[in-house]
This record gives C-alpha cells, structure tokens and sequence, in this order.
C-alpha cells in the first residue's frame, strides 16, 4: 500500500517506520532539514527504536517537503502534525490539520485519511461535514516521548474512530487498524472501533487521568516536605496496593510535555458547560506545584540557580512544556539570576533571556542552586547543591 504521513514528530515518524515495513511509506514536513535526515536514515528526534530501525532495517521510506506530490496516489494518509493549545481561543490550534486536508482533497479523492493529532472533542465530525468529505477518520495515539516506535511495536491498545453507521468509514477503519496490527511486534492485541468523537475523549480523558496521578503524587510530596515526613516512604506503602501501584508516582516540578498540559486544558475547555470540580482542580495543581517549588527554592536566597536539563526526563530532547519552564519564570520574578545546561539545545543557541552554558563544570561551580527534575550522575560532585524531588530515576 502507498501511504503518506504528513509531521515527523514522534507520532508521525513512528507510524512511519511501523507501517514502512511492509507499505511504501512517504513522510512530509515543512522543514527540509527533517526530510534530509530521514532520507539519510538520521532520526530528527531521540528515540531508540527509531535510530535502531531506520540504520538497521529494511524500510521502504522516504521523505519530502512537497505535500501534494506525497498525497497523489496514496491510499491511506496520516495527519500528525502539531496542534499546540492556543490560550486566547481556549482551543486546540488545528490549522495545521485543516491545510493538509485541504491539500490533499486538491488531489487525491480516494484516500483513506487518518487524524492522529490530538484534537477537541467533536472535531472528526465536524470536518468531515466542513470538507464534504467521509473518508475522515481518527485514531488516538498513546505513545511516551523517546518511546515512541516501542509502544507502536507493543501497543497497550489500537482504538480507531469512525462513525458506526458509516459503513465505508468502519471498512477503513477496520483496514487501518490491521495495517497497525500487521506492524507491531506484540500479539493478541486490544483493538476497540469507536464513534470517532468517542475516540477523542478516550485520548483527552486517558491523559488527564495521567496527570491527575502526577497531581496526586507531587501534592503528596508537597504535603512530606512541608511536614518533615520522608515521601518516599510513604508512596512505597501507598503503591503497594495493587489497586493503586507504582507507576506515575515519582514526585516532579509538575507535568508538562508535549501532551498533558495542552491536553489537560483541552478537556477543561470541553468541560465548559458541564459540571466538574475534578478536571479543573488537576489543572490549578499543576499551577499550585510550580508555586511551591519555587518558593522554596527561593527561600534559600540563592543568587544563582543553575537549571540541569530542560527535558522532562533522560534520554529525551523534549523541553516543550517542561514543567521547569514554570519554575524558571518564578525565579526570575523572585529576582533570581537563572542559568541552563542543556546539551539538547545547539550549540551557541539560546533559550529566552536566559544565559546557557555549554560547559558543566562552570556551570556547577556558578550555581548556589542547582535544580533537577531528574537526578544524574554527572551531578553527584556538588551533592549539597541540588534541589529535586526525584526519588526513583536511575541515571
């Protein structure tokens, strides 16, 4: 099968490799850089699995940064591209969703096209009446940052949406998802078919819950901290009830990344007209934690608080979002002198009006504070220096 994936994120490059094992696959994007590296075999972002593959399997992939000449011809169409959360408009900025439809509706009227960004709830349906055009369908994604082809090659689940009393649509969704099946590696996999604005509130409720666990646990730390208590203890027996475990239970700065906190407000914003107390408490949290973290760094009256890593956990490039970002701010209106480490970041390359420093060691040595959302061992020399509520990362 022809197939064209439009976005190299982690959830188009991904899809990409998965289903280019066994299906010519073309990826676009806008940045020329991206389609050189791929077409070099180079992975754009850090995932294991993707540099693994595309070095060492055979892949029938390539990429450009010519849409139209990608989406002639193919018959399936993947839509990943960003849809950051735009504050002013309370929404999900889809724009980038819409042009690609638009140019693949310019030529190709046969494909089966498959929206893989996040979006609102209800939006399937309302593009699909926008654009005149049936052969829409939408299918969460569930993939962790440097994860991503892991969990697409031994997915938790495959849930794709499409209207039930359309039977072309259900065809292709019932085609897509064993395009998916065929990719993984894992067996005896769930696959649920859903209305597609009941798949959209899978995704948007899914993560939500995600980061309500992360609440939870930051503000059980909050509570340890303040009261002396040794938090660790506590969530070991805590997480000791299977009912509850121990997973998303490692104290942070708060949950940030390329999904929860965009996701978080989304479902907040759908959330408008219907009673809640509970989704929009997980999103003051958040907020709350950033507060806390920063008050008490700045009680230590550091002049210098050096920030180790932007990224929101090891082995990852991402710092979009990061919940860092918020505490960095803080300290900055505390009056903080704030500088960063970030080998993620290019060199000679700039983030904000903050200073970066490319060197370690001069970066430890001119930090009162260092803080850490996750501990390394590059750090156990200025020990007395740290400040993390990390309890269970192992560099």
């Amino acid at each position: 099968m022809k197939i064209a994936v439009a976005g190299t994120g982690y959830v188009g490059i991904s899809n990409a490799v998965l289903l280019a094992q066994n299906n010519t696959v073309v990826t676009v994007d806008i940045i020329p850089e991206k389609a050189e590296m791929l077409n070099n075999r180079k992975s754009p972002i850090a995932d294991e699995y993707i540099e693994k593959y595309l070095a060492e399997k055979q892949l029938d992939l390539s990429a450009t940064t010519d849409g139209k000449s990608a989406y002639t011809g193919a018959e399936l169409i993947i839509i990943a591209t960003p849809t950051n959360y735009d504050p002013d408009k309370n929404y999900f900025d889809t724009s980038s969703v819409e042009s690609v439809i638009g140019q693949i509706l310019e030529v190709n009227d046969n494909a089966t096209i498959v929206i893989k960004s996040t979006v609102p709830v209800g939006y399937t349906m309302s593009i699909r009446e926008r654009f005149g055009c049936d052969r829409i369908i939408f299918s969460p994604e569930f993939l962790r940052e440097g994860q991503a082809l892991y969990d697409n090659l031994y997915p938790s689940r495959i849930i794709v949406g499409a209207p039930k009393d359309s039977e072309d649509s259900v065809r292709r969704a019932k085609q897509f998802a064993s395009l998916l099946v065929q990719g993984a590696i894992k067996e005896d996999i769930p696959v649920l078919f859903t209305d597609p604005t009941e798949a959209e509130a899978v995704k948007l409720f899914s993560n939500t819950y995600l980061a309500l666990r992360v609440a939870y646990f930051n503000e059980l730390d909050t509570y340890c901290e303040m009261k002396g208590l040794d938090t660790k203890q506590i969530i070991d027996g805590v997480g000791l009830d299977p009912r509850i475990g121990s997973h998303y239970n490692n104290p942070s700065f708060g949950y940030g990344g390329y999904c929860l906190p965009k996701d978080t407000k989304q479902l907040l914003a759908n959330f408008a007209d219907v009673p809640n107390e509970i989704i929009g408490a997980i999103v003051h949290s958040n907020k709350t934690r950033k507060d806390f973290i920063a008050d008490r760094i700045a009680e230590r009256q550091p002049r210098t608080v050096g920030v180790y890593r932007l990224t929101m956990k090891s082995n990852s490039d991402n710092f979009r979002q990061s919940s860092i970002q918020g505490i960095m701010k803080r300290l900055s209106k505390h009056g903080i002198r704030v500088i960063v480490y970030e080998p993620a970041l290019k060199k000679g390359q700039s983030f904000f009006d903050y200073e970066v420093y490319e060197e370690l060691e001069r970066f430890k040595a001119e930090s009162d504070v260092i803080l850490a959302n996750r501990r390394s061992a590059e750090l156990e020399d200025v020990a007395d220096k740290i400040y993390t509520r990390d309890l269970y990362s192992r560099d």
